[in-house]
């Protein structure tokens, strides 16, 4: 019997992988990771206040949000 290696299982891909995200007013309030990515609980959520000033950055994995209109 065969076993996928972590490396081999695409489901297991960093959570953020993108590293710059455009969300809208619909997704607020902002947490990373949202709940649609992959691995989505790959480190614990964190909520971004971003209403003020249009942006924020992960304080975990880096990643930027950027407020759309």
């Amino acid at each position: 019997m065969t076993h996928a290696t972590d490396a081999a299982d695409p489901s297991l891909e960093a959570a953020n992988t993108e590293k710059i995200y455009r969300v809208s007013r619909e997704d607020l309030p902002l947490s990373c990771p949202m709940p649609d990515q992959k691995l989505w609980n790959a480190h614990p959520r964190v909520y971004l206040p971003i209403e003020k000033t249009g942006s924020a950055i992960c304080p975990y994995c880096s990643a930027r949000y950027e407020l759309i209109d």
